[in-house]
C-alpha cells in the first residue's frame, strides 16, 4: 500500500476511536448530564489541539469568508454533537449505533451534490455493502443485538435528534473538505472545535432544566475522569484530526465509508471488555462490510488522491 493510499485510510483509526464511545459512554452518561458531557469533551479537545497547531504551523491570516466558513464548520459540529448525546440519552446505544449507518449515506450525497464528486460504480457499490453489512452486526451480532426501547415519545424524538445528528456530522465532514485540501486537516479541525467550545457552553444550561439535580452530584471517579478524558483527548482530538486527514488524500463520500466501522468496533470491544457475546451474524456482516470498505477505497485513483495544495 503506498503512502497516499495508507493517509487516505486514516479515518478508519477515527471509526476506532469512536467505536471505544460505546464502552466508555457508559461511565460519562451515567455520571454527567449529556449536553456538560459534550461541553468537556469538545473544550479539552480544543485545549490539546491549539498549542499543537500554534507550534507546528505558520501563522495563518485566514480571510473573512475563511473565518466564515470556520463558523460554518463549528455549527454543525455543535448540532451533530449535541443532538447525537441528547438522542442517545432519549433512546439507547442500539438506536445509537444503527442510525450511525446513515451518515456515511448523508455524506455520499453531500460529496456528490455539493462538491461535484462523481457518483462512481464502485463508490454506489461499496457503499451498499457496508450498509448491509452494518445492519446485519447490528441486527444479530452481539448479546441482545437489535433490541430496541418500544417507541414512546421520547423515543421518538430521540431517534430524530440522532438522524439530525447524522446529517450535521455528514455536513461538517463534506464542508470541510475545501479548507482541508487548501490548509491542513489539524488546521481545519482546531479552529472548528475552538469555534464550537462557546455554543457548546451556551447549550449546559438546558441540563440544569432537564435535570435540576444532576450537575449538583456529579461523581469524581476515576472512571468518569477516565472516560471525560478518553472523550476529550481520544475521540475529539484525535480522531477528528484523523478523519480530516483523510480528506487531503480522498474524496468525503470515500472517507464517509470508514465510518460504517465504529459500531462493529464498539462490539468487539464490548466483548473484550465488558464479556459480552457475539453471534455468526457479526462475522457475516463483518466480512460484508470489509468488502464495501475495499471496493470503496479501491475507488479513489492516484490522480485523486494528491496532497493538499500549499497555502
Amino acid at each position: 500500500m503506498n503512502r497516499d493510499r495508507l493517509l487516505a485510510a486514516t479515518p478508519l483509526l477515527a471509526a476506532t476511536l469512536w467505536g471505544g464511545m460505546y464502552v466508555v459512554s457508559k461511565w460519562g452518561f451515567d455520571a454527567i448530564p449529556p449536553l456538560t458531557l459534550v461541553f468537556l469533551r469538545v473544550a479539552l479537545g480544543a485545549a490539546a489541539l491549539y498549542p499543537i497547531v500554534r507550534l507546528t504551523t505558520p501563522t495563518r491570516s485566514f480571510s473573512r469568508r475563511e473565518w466564515w466558513r470556520l463558523a460554518g464548520l463549528a455549527v454543525w459540529l455543535t448540532a451533530a454533537l449535541s443532538t447525537q448525546f441528547v438522542g442517545t440519552e432519549l433512546t439507547n446505544a442500539s438506536y445509537g449505533s444503527l442510525l450511525t449507518v446513515s451518515t456515511p449515506v448523508f455524506i455520499l450525497a453531500l460529496g456528490v451534490t455539493a462538491l461535484d464528486e462523481r457518483l462512481t460504480r464502485h463508490k454506489a457499490g461499496g457503499t451498499l455493502l457496508a450498509v448491509a453489512g452494518t445492519l446485519v452486526v447490528l441486527s444479530g451480532g452481539g448479546e441482545g443485538g437489535g433490541v430496541v426501547p418500544s417507541f414512546t415519545d421520547g423515543v421518538v424524538f430521540g431517534v430524530a435528534l440522532l438522524l439530525v445528528s447524522s446529517f450535521c456530522f455528514a455536513a461538517f465532514t463534506a464542508f470541510g473538505k475545501p479548507l482541508v485540501r487548501r490548509y491542513s486537516a489539524l488546521e481545519t479541525v482546531t479552529y472548528a472545535t475552538v469555534l464550537s467550545v462557546p455554543l457548546f457552553g451556551l447549550l449546559v444550561p438546558l441540563d440544569v432544566v432537564w435535570r435540576p439535580a444532576a450537575l449538583a452530584s456529579v461523581p469524581i471517579t476515576l472512571p468518569v475522569v477516565g472516560a471525560v478524558l478518553y472523550l476529550g483527548l481520544l475521540s475529539t482530538a484525535a480522531a477528528w484530526y484523523c478523519w480530516y486527514k483523510g480528506m487531503e488524500y480522498a474524496d468525503a463520500s470515500s472517507v464517509g465509508v470508514f465510518f460504517f466501522a465504529q459500531p462493529v468496533v464498539g462490539i468487539l470491544l464490548g466483548v473484550v471488555l465488558l464479556g459480552e457475546s457475539i453471534g455468526p451474524g457479526f462475522f457475516v456482516g463483518g466480512t460484508l462490510l470489509a468488502a464495501g470498505v475495499y471496493v470503496v477505497n479501491r475507488a479513489d485513483e492516484p490522480s485523486d488522491s494528491a496532497a493538499p495544495d500549499a497555502a
